[in-house]
């Protein structure tokens, strides 16, 4: 019996439309639902097996749309790639800096605060340059180099007065001194199915493909593979983005991606990445 696969997304993208080809290419029938498009009744769990089927591939670029989406369909019964658990862990970056810390994963010092004025202290302990992130965001978005106190203290005062709650964790790593890039890993269950340097783009120190860093091919070893893998373990895993840094003592890894984007390893690798997911979600759909 052919497996019944659903695609949600609120835009479609290169990676939606890969993984539908991918899908057309096996034989498989992968309904696209626009979560823009849904209501859902919380109390009949009933009714939406029919149209979700036996696996739904949550790729919702709102990550709260694609969190509570996620947390529905399971209550429901149907899969979900990835789990509520695995994506609130990784949307959120305290919790997944948590997870990692837990499990033994090597990250940059993370260290949190909730006033202007603790956070001052924080840096004066841990030192500059540092970086300040949101706990909720991605594609580089709102992340700041704190290179002295005047520096910090002007973003920290503004995000203060941005009146959102959620900008008022004030997340602050070390500074990684890095090559000008990083290592970003897709990961399908258990095999690391693409890795790539991101190199970054013109003016910026961020290495996100979606700022217009660069990708090339990152050779895998041993050490490179087994921490990579810790870490998808680590957040509960599924189909994951892991994001690592090489530092004069080893990989360090900064984050890892629910909802992860692999146009720029495709563009990198000759890896059918969206042909390994969908095989994946069959593979999930059988059991």
């Amino acid at each position: 019996m052919c497996p019944s696969l659903s695609l949600l997304y609120d835009r479609i993208r290169t990676e939606e439309k890969e993984l539908i080809n991918a899908a057309e290419k096996r034989g498989v029938y992968l309904k696209a639902i626009d979560a823009k498009e849904l209501h859902l009744t919380l109390t009949d769990l009933s009714k939406e097996k029919e149209l979700f089927g036996d696996v739904a591939l949550e790729r919702c670029v709102s990550y709260f749309r694609g969190l509570h989406l996620a947390a529905i369909l399971e209550s429901k019964g149907i899969c979900v790639i990835n789990k509520h658990k695995v994506a609130s862990l990784c949307g959120n970056k305290l919790l997944s800096s948590l997870a990692l810390a837990e499990n033994g994963i090597p990250t940059p010092k993370t260290s949190v605060a909730f006033t202007v004025e603790e956070t001052m202290k924080l840096l004066d302990e841990m030192g500059y340059p540092a970086v300040i992130k949101p706990v909720f965001g991605s594609w580089g978005r709102l992340i700041a180099p704190l290179k002295d106190p005047e520096t910090a203290l002007a973003i920290l005062e503004h995000r203060e007065e941005m009146g959102n709650p959620l900008y008022q964790i004030f997340y602050i790593q070390e500074m990684i001194e890095r090559p000008p890039r990083d290592i970003r890993s897709v990961v399908v269950g258990d095999e690391i199915v693409a890795c790539i340097y991101r190199y970054s783009g013109p003016g910026d120190w961020r290495t996100n493909i979606a700022r217009g860093g660069r990708a090339e091919i990152c050779p895998l070893n041993d050490g490179l593979s087994e921490i990579i893998l810790k870490a998808a373990e680590a957040v509960g895993g599924g189909v994951l983005g892991v994001d690592a840094m090489e530092t004069k003592d080893g990989i360090v890894v900064h984050e890892v991606n629910s909802t992860v984007e692999f146009k720029g390893a495709m563009s990198a690798t000759d890896v059918d990445i969206p042909g390994k997911i969908i095989e994946y979600a069959i593979a999930l759909a059988k059991t």
